[in-house]
């Protein structure tokens, strides 16, 4: 990688940081992403959250702008909510963003979200 080609991959990344509105955490749980238009599932893993959104590792993400129904799930509490693929990585995973959180999901998501100092 040359030192231009550097340049914009570390523009870019600095870029995606600044669109973000909320801190990312990391996070390990079970996922289901299932697709709002044709109902397909899919198994994967979540490996950070935040107030706004989640990053899901699976090998065969989404388009962006996808809707989707998410399901998190740890051994005690469960997490449903709408999102919306943001961004996708081939082979590694996808961004996704929160649609309007039910109370009972908002309440999940705010014990595991570290609290604010």
């Amino acid at each position: 990688m040359g030192i231009e080609s550097f340049a914009v991959v570390r523009k870019t990344r600095t870029m995606d940081l600044e669109k973000r509105r909320a801190p990312r955490y990391p996070f390990i749980a079970s996922a289901e992403v299932r697709t709002e238009n044709t109902g397909a599932r899919l198994a994967a893993r979540i490996s950070d959250i935040s107030s706004t959104g989640c990053y899901v590792d699976t090998i065969n993400p989404l388009a962006g702008g996808t809707s989707v129904r998410l399901k998190i799930h740890t051994e005690t509490q469960v997490f449903e909510a709408p999102a919306t693929v943001v961004y996708a990585h081939t082979h590694l995973g996808m961004g996704l963003k929160f649609g309007e959180l039910p109370a009972n999901s908002w309440t999940v998501l705010q014990t595991w979200l570290p609290a604010p100092v």
